[in-house]
């Protein structure tokens, strides 16, 4: 069994948790309040930033050319072509770029630097997998789902649901793959153990915007 298919078996709960959760049933039938949408597209923005330098020091440390430029290609894609995304809905719904790093996107974003700082590049590869992951599939689940007239989130569906993004999907976890086939034991379940707790952080990230939740004081 491929380490990608292993470490989803894993994560495969957390992930029907996800399609089930209020953020996501409201999203898809546009019910969503627009106050949590614009909580969740602030945090994005604000995550994205974080994660684009996450994928360009992925890149840096790469152990070979084919890695270095599919993650400088992914750190260009989140920090401007999935930012494009965002300033669209900034125009949209007259939200300002003056949002404060809240709990959920803060851990996530420590998490991530603190693994491609401190710890090796095939685990650091498979803690930002999830970002990839988790979302085409839930773009995917949200496509498949019957077509809502005018729903306002539309475009956010297109984007994580459409064949662009599913090649880098697809390229990530064949990467992923690649290096934990020459990796051994001790790393690969290093490597399954990150990709299990940033998916959890996927779910935490979208039910903190469904709840608004900030720092206490």
């Amino acid at each position: 069994m491929k380490w990608s298919d292993h470490s989803w078996n894993a994560i495969e709960p957390i992930y029907n948790k996800i399609t089930t959760m209020p953020f996501i049933q409201e999203l898809a039938n546009g019910k969503l309040a627009t106050e949590k949408f614009k909580y969740y597209i602030g945090q994005d923005a604000l995550y994205l930033e974080q994660f684009g330098r996450v994928l360009a020091m992925i890149a840096a440390k790469a152990p070979n050319t084919e890695i270095a430029l599919a993650f400088i290609q992914f750190s260009q894609n989140a920090m401007v072509v999935e930012n494009t995304l965002h300033a669209s809905y900034f125009l949209d719904y007259n939200i300002t770029n003056n949002f404060i790093l809240q709990p959920a996107c803060h851990h996530y974003t420590h998490f991530l630097k603190s693994i491609v700082s401190f710890d090796s590049i095939e685990i650091a590869m498979a803690a930002v997998l999830p970002c990839f992951w988790i979302y085409k599939k839930v773009g995917d689940y949200l496509l498949n789902l019957k077509t809502v007239n005018n729903n306002p989130y539309q475009k956010w569906i297109n984007t994580y649901g459409g064949e662009d993004f599913a090649i880098s999907v697809t390229k990530a976890i064949r990467l992923c793959d690649e290096v934990a086939d020459i990796s051994n034991k001790k790393i690969k379940d290093q490597m399954t153990s990150v990709f299990y707790r940033a998916s959890i952080m996927e779910f935490e990230f979208w039910d903190a915007a469904y709840f608004m939740k900030q720092w206490s004081y």
